[in-house]
């Protein structure tokens, strides 16, 4: 299974920065009896992992070269391999620079860097073989791309990409899908112009089309690291997950834990 990491932004909501908003120490993790800082980006590249990805993808942007050159050449079980984006032009953009390394008999997994959520094996909930988003309750739907699910609380029928009063609480933070709908998805990207720059739009003209999409509701709480002030809410989350000091990206989640920022 491949894990695609679009780490092309440039985090202009968390600068100034002197390095890759990607790198930003959040928490610690222990290697070989030594605790060390670790990168924000380290939680979504574990829980990849946990979900079953063997390779994993950064797009990066020309300018970010110190993401390759802190992670390597491989990252736990994972091969790493980096595909650049000229210049920072969406999410569907940047998901489908990688695309040339994805067979359509590949698993394809998405999210984003610069976030942490619960439980870290979420995306071990998602089918292999449909689209399908994994899903996490927030107070603040409205600043994300909100998932409308039918009535059995399963198909996707829209996605409120932050809408005003979307009419659900529940938004994607990561999804899955096999190699053949990535390349579905491109072609209709292409078809429309490459107009749209967030996925949800996309994926409205997909359903609309006739394809379809789950919502799997197995989230338990989401982060965005991207602002000061989800920083620090992610460094309460971490310290609140163990009840201690904070030493992650493999522990459980506490259910006073369970927060979430976006602004």
């Amino acid at each position: 299974m491949w894990g695609i990491v679009p780490a092309a932004g440039r985090g202009s909501r968390i600068q100034p920065l002197a390095f890759s908003k990607e790198l930003l120490p959040v928490g610690s993790r222990t290697l070989n009896d030594t605790q060390r800082p670790c990168a924000v980006s380290e939680y979504l590249l574990e829980r990849m992992i946990r979900g079953g990805a063997d390779k994993i993808c950064f797009v990066i942007g020309a300018g970010k070269s110190d993401i390759l050159e802190y992670f390597g050449g491989r990252f736990g079980s994972a091969d790493l391999a980096y595909v650049v984006q000229p210049q920072p032009a969406g999410l569907c953009d940047a998901v489908f620079r990688a695309r040339a390394l994805v067979a359509p008999t590949d698993t394809v997994a998405i999210g984003l860097p610069d976030t942490i959520w619960f439980p870290d094996d979420g995306l071990a909930a998602l089918p292999d073989d449909e689209l399908s988003f994994l899903l996490f309750p927030v107070e603040r739907p409205e600043q994300f791309d909100a998932v409308i699910l039918a009535e059995d609380q399963l198909h996707v029928t829209e996605i409120r990409v932050k809408q005003p009063d979307p009419g659900t609480h529940w938004i994607w933070g990561a999804f899955k899908m096999p190699g053949a709908v990535l390349h579905e998805l491109h072609d209709l990207w292409r078809q429309r112009n490459e107009r749209d720059e967030y996925f949800g739009t996309l994926i409205n003209a997909y359903l609309a089309a006739g394809g379809n999409a789950l919502g799997i509701k197995a989230g338990e709480a989401y982060v965005d690291v991207g602002t000061l002030q989800g920083y620090r809410s992610a460094m309460l989350m971490l310290s609140e997950t163990r009840g201690e000091g904070i030493d992650a990206p493999d522990g459980g989640m506490r259910e006073s834990a369970r927060v979430e920022v976006r602004t």
